[in-house]
C-alpha cells in the first residue's frame, strides 16, 4: 500500500492523487522499470554528487542524519532522500538542507509522473520509484557538496541502488523484517542488504553474528567492493559519557548522540566510518563531533514538546514518540525508554500495521510497561486494536485496553493515574504511519 501523501498546495495535491493511484505490488522490487523511467528523463542518477548510501533494517534513517549533520558542521551542504515521510511529502526530498518547496515538488512530480504515463507508452512505475526519480532529477538540478540517499526496502533491488558509484555505502543494524519481499532469515537479509555493494567502493557495515558478516562478505566480494567492518577496520566505545572511536586513521573523541537510546552511539559510530572510509568529501574530525549534538531525527524517540497531545497529560507528564515497528527496534526504544523513565511508571499507545510482528515488539516492553491502550492506524490495514490489548494481556502487561486516537488514548491515560505515583512517561510506538499523525496532532511539523 502506498504512503498517504496530501498537501494544501493544489498543484502538489493533484500530482500526489496521480502518485497515489501507483499502489506497489507483490512484485515490485526490481530496477528495470526505474531504469527506464531515469532514461526518460535524461539519467539524472548519473549527475549526483558525491553519494553515501544508506541500508538497514533499524538505524539507517538516524545514520543519515548523522551524515547530513556532519557535513552541514563543516560548511558544506547535503541533498537528502528518505522515507517514508511523517507529515508532509516534501519530507522525502531535502535540497541542499532545505525541504523542497511545494512549488519545484509540484512541477517536478508532473514531469516524473507525464514522463512515466505518456513518454513511449506507460512504464508502470509505482509510488516509491516516480518518488525516487523525482528526487535523483530534483538532486541533478541543485548544486550541492553530497548526496545522502537512504535506501527504500532492502538493498539490491530498491530503487536507489540505480547509482553506479557511490563514495561509500553503509549498512546499519539488522535484522528480520519485510520478509515476504526480503526472505525469512537474517543471512538471506543481509545478503539483500549487502546488494547495494559496488566495485571499489567501500562497504562500511556494523558487527553481525559470523554467518550474517560472512553472507554481507560473499556478496561485496562478487561485487568488488571492500567491506569496512566494525570490529576490523573501525570501532568505538562509549566511556565518561563520551564516545571513543577508532580507524587506522586515528581516533575521534565526540559527545554522545543528542537522541536518546544507547543504540544511537552506534548509529553514529557507523556515519563517522563511512565518511572516513570515503575520498571525495573531505569532513574535519570537529564536524564530526558536532553531529553528535545537532542531528535531529523526528519519531526516533523522540520527547514531544508542548502541544495539545502533551497538554491531555498532567504537567510534569513525558510524552515519547517512536516508529519503530520490528523487534529489532523495540529491543533499542525499550532499552531508551528505561533509561529516560527510571522509576517512573511508563504507559504505552500502540498502533501497528497488519503486517508487522506485534507479540516480538512488545515482548520487550512487558517489564516496565504499567498499561498498553491499542488505537487504529488511520488510512492503512493495521491490527484491530482489541487484538492488541488481548497479545498485550498474554504477555503480562497488567492492563490493556482500546481508544479511538492518540488523543482518546491519552485521556484515557490521565483519566486512572493513581494520585500517589511520580508522573507518568507515555511511549506512542508502533509505525512512522501512526508518528505522522502524532506530530501532527501535536503541532510538531518535521521541518
Amino acid at each position: 500500500m502506498p504512503d498517504h501523501a496530501t498537501s494544501s498546495h493544489p498543484a502538489v495535491q493533484r500530482q500526489l492523487d496521480r502518485l497515489m493511484t501507483l499502489g506497489p505490488g507483490a512484485d515490485i522490487l526490481g530496477l528495470g522499470r526505474i531504469t527506464a523511467l531515469l532514461a526518460r528523463i535524461g539519467n539524472p542518477h548519473l549527475a549526483l554528487p558525491p553519494v553515501l548510501h544508506v541500508a538497514g533494517t533499524n538505524g539507517k534513517g538516524s545514520t543519515c542524519a548523522f551524515l547530513r549533520a556532519a557535513i552541514e558542521a563543516a560548511g558544506l551542504t547535503a541533498h537528502v532522500y528518505s522515507s517514508p515521510h511523517l507529515v508532509r511529502f516534501n519530507e522525502r526530498i531535502r535540497l541542499a538542507g532545505q525541504l523542497i518547496e511545494d512549488d519545484a515538488l509540484a512541477v517536478l512530480l508532473e514531469e516524473v509522473l507525464d514522463a512515466s504515463e505518456f513518454a513511449g507508452g506507460n512504464i508502470g512505475a509505482s509510488f516509491f520509484e516516480v518518488t525516487t526519480a523525482a528526487a535523483f532529477l530534483a538532486f541533478s538540478r541543485t548544486s550541492a557538496d553530497a548526496c545522502v540517499i537512504e535506501i527504500g526496502l532492502g538493498g539490491r533491488l530498491d530503487a536507489t541502488n540505480v547509482v553506479p558509484a557511490p563514495a561509500a555505502c553503509a549498512i546499519a543494524q539488522l535484522g528480520i523484517d519485510h520478509q515476504a519481499f526480503l526472505g525469512d532469515t537474517a543471512e538471506v537479509i543481509a545478503g539483500e542488504k549487502a546488494g547495494i555493494a559496488k566495485r571499489g567502493v567501500p562497504l562500511v557495515t556494523m558487527a553481525y553474528a559470523d554467518s550474517v558478516a560472512a553472507r554481507i562478505a560473499e556478496v561485496a566480494a562478487a561485487a568488488g567492493a571492500p567491506v569496512l567492518a566494525q570490529g576490523a577496520a573501525w570501532d568505538f566505545e562509549v566511556a565518561a559519557d563520551r564516545l571513543h572511536y577508532r580507524d587506522a586513521g586515528g581516533t575521534i573523541e565526540t559527545p554522545l548522540p543528542a537522541l536518546a537510546g544507547p543504540h544511537q552511539p552506534a548509529n553514529l559510530a557507523l556515519a563517522i566510518a563511512t565518511l572516513r572510509q570515503q575520498q571525495h568529501v573531505a569532513i574535519p574530525s570537529a564536524a564530526l563531533a558536532a553531529a553528535a549534538t545537532a542531528a535531529r531525527w523526528p519519531a526516533r524517540m523522540q520527547r514531544l514538546a508542548a502541544g495539545p497531545l502533551l497538554g491531555l497529560l498532567p504537567p510534569g507528564s513525558q510524552l515519547w514518540l517512536d516508529g519503530g515497528h520490528n523487534e529489532a527496534a523495540a529491543r533499542s526504544v525499550s532499552a531508551a525508554l528505561a533509561e529516560v523513565a527510571g522509576e517512573r511508571p511508563v504507559h504505552l499507545v500502540l498502533g501497528m500495521l497488519s503486517n508487522k510482528d506485534a507479540t516480538g515488539l512488545l515482548a520487550p516492553f512487558v517489564p516496565m510497561a504499567r498499561s498498553l491502550t491499542a488505537i487504529p492506524v488511520p488510512g492503512h490495514a493495521h491490527h484491530a486494536p482489541a487484538d492488541l490489548a488481548g497479545i498485550a494481556c498474554r504477555l503480562g502487561i497488567p492492563a490493556a485496553d482500546t481508544a479511538e486516537d492518540p488523543e482518546s488514548a491519552l485521556r484515557r491515560i490521565a483519566s486512572r493515574l493513581p494520585s500517589h505515583e511520580p508522573l507518568p512517561v507515555v511511549l506512542i510506538l508502533g509505525s512512522l504511519y501512526l508518528a505522522g499523525e502524532v506530530l501532527r496532532a501535536n503541532d510538531e511539523l518535521p521541518d
